[in-house]
């Protein structure tokens, strides 16, 4: 069978099932539950390239490969379950009668999912040019905001529910859409985490999910 099979794609496809289930959850109407898909992704994501590390013996086709599979996921965790849930959130969670707002949110939700596919073709063309000339070296930072972000970003801004709700909360979660889409592709330095402050940032962002778990969101 083509590709590679071994436990260092496990949370890569983890992160893909989550993100799938999001977009299901979110079109059922469940917004907690999509949300929270969401988050899982990110934690996968997080895992992925240092569990990937662990295994020393990968020939060059295998980190490429890696490389290719990791994009190609998280189009579908941080692209297009983003995009299907913010679209939900107006569609459930606005007054109704209000189209205009469900226009917004899709319009919204589509132009994540572009900014996401363009920041992911243009890290993998930087990857490849950056190791060829430093090899195995972990990179110190990203240009633009990483993609995976928007998993803390959903969670962080889903949890002004507890707060207001109906068109109010809808409309928070648009802009905050707009302004993670329009990162993704805006040329800044972000310094890239690493150790013990990845810890740090997943213990973060598994109190954002348990916030997100007991919010007044629609889901079971």
């Amino acid at each position: 069978m083509i590709g590679f099979y071994n436990y260092t794609v496990v949370f890569t496809y983890l992160s893909v099932v989550s993100a799938c289930m999001s977009v299901y959850f979110a079109f059922g109407g469940n917004i907690k539950w999509a949300i929270l898909g969401i988050v899982i992704s990110g934690l996968c994501d997080m895992l992925d390239g240092p569990v990937a590390r662990t295994k020393k013996d990968r020939s060059e086709t295998e980190k490429k490969f890696g490389i290719q599979l990791d994009s190609l996921s998280d189009v579908i965790a941080f692209g297009v379950a983003p995009a299907c849930v913010i679209y939900n959130i107006a569609v459930h969670c606005s007054s109704s009668g209000v189209g205009v707002l469900k226009v917004i949110a899709a319009v919204a939700g589509i132009a994540l999912l572009i900014c996401a596919i363009i920041r992911l073709a243009f890290f993998n063309v930087s990857e490849e040019e950056r190791q060829s000339i430093d090899g195995n070296k972990l990179r110190d930072s990203y240009r633009g905001l990483p993609v995976t972000n928007v998993s803390l970003i959903f969670a962080i801004a889903s949890l002004s529910s507890y707060f207001i709700e109906g068109n109010a909360f809808v409309i928070t979660m648009i802009v905050v859409t707009a302004l993670t889409a329009f990162f993704y592709v805006l040329d800044f330095k972000m310094v890239k985490l690493h150790g013990k402050m990845l810890i740090v940032i997943g213990g973060f962002g598994f109190v954002a999910l348990l916030g997100v778990l007991f919010s007044p969101l629609a889901g079971f």
